[in-house]
């Protein structure tokens, strides 16, 4: 696990070292574009605070300042071809690009016509690269257990080993630092599932939807808090049993519909 930027350099030294070897290396960004990280900051409310003390969670110095921009494939891929990376053959691949583009960027990747693929986790399936050796994860604490313990699978699959940086802006006493030296210490799949189980917040369980600041259900962790989760959907069932349009409840009712308009919203932008 890299803290950035203080180890990058020599993260992206190793990355010409791999290439000069004859193989070649994934490097991996959580989003597509810059443009994205235009979007309001999500923080936590005072009323968040208040009930996760009660409810004996912690919240983090980043959860309180809000979410820092993140590392881009469109801003990265460039930026490396004519700084750090200069001369290697860089290609960005992301979600975005044409199916034919894709297809022809991966092909190129497999055929060995290109050193780095900077890409989201569009890598996680497709095609096998044997000569993949390394892979650069940025912002790896955007990233659930099971992802990363999936993208790092990617590389190695040839007969050298593989070797996965984790690069990291997160405070080393932060649950996402935890969570990155927990996927650097072990490739125990059944493990890793487990850790990335009770770190699961109500935003990973019920919907990226319903984990908003206006919401106390995004302190909810799934193995801690298992019977009250069990206990709210059981209350939810017979009270959708009893009163389908929630008559006797209009202020839920409301709250629901939102929940219901984000969900359809979040559908139609995934295409």
């Amino acid at each position: 696990v890299l803290e950035k930027p203080r180890f990058l350099d020599r993260a992206w030294e190793r990355v010409k070292e791999e290439v000069a070897k004859g193989h070649q290396v994934y490097i991996v960004a959580p989003r597509i574009s810059d443009s994205e990280s235009d979007e309001t900051k999500v923080k936590i409310s005072k009323a968040d605070i208040a009930m996760a003390k009660l409810m004996g969670d912690e919240i983090t110095s980043e959860e309180l300042e809000g979410s820092e921009k993140m590392s881009s494939v469109e801003e990265l891929a460039p930026k490396l071809a004519t700084g750090a990376l200069k001369g290697l053959k860089l290609a960005p691949l992301h979600g975005r690009q044409s199916s034919e583009l894709k297809d022809q960027t991966m092909s190129a990747f497999a055929e060995g016509k290109i050193d780095v693929l900077v890409a989201t986790t569009v890598i996680e399936v497709g095609v096998d690269v044997p000569n993949a050796s390394m892979m650069v994860i940025m912002d790896a604490d955007r990233f659930g257990v099971s992802q990363l313990h999936q993208l790092r699978g990617r590389v190695g699959r040839g007969g050298t080993p593989g070797l996965c940086l984790l690069v990291s802006g997160a405070s080393e006493d932060s649950p996402a630092m935890a969570r990155l030296t927990a996927v650097a210490g072990t490739l125990d799949g059944f493990e890793l599932s487990r850790i990335d189980l009770d770190q699961r917040r109500e935003g990973d369980v019920l919907g990226r939807a319903q984990s908003g600041t206006k919401s106390h259900l995004r302190l909810l962790r799934v193995l801690r808090d298992e019977e009250l989760i069990e206990q709210a959907r059981r209350v939810a069932t017979n009270l959708i049993a009893t009163d389908p349009k929630l008559a006797k409840y209009p202020a839920l009712a409301v709250q629901v519909g939102i929940l219901k308009e984000e969900e359809r919203s979040a559908f139609l932008d995934k295409g």
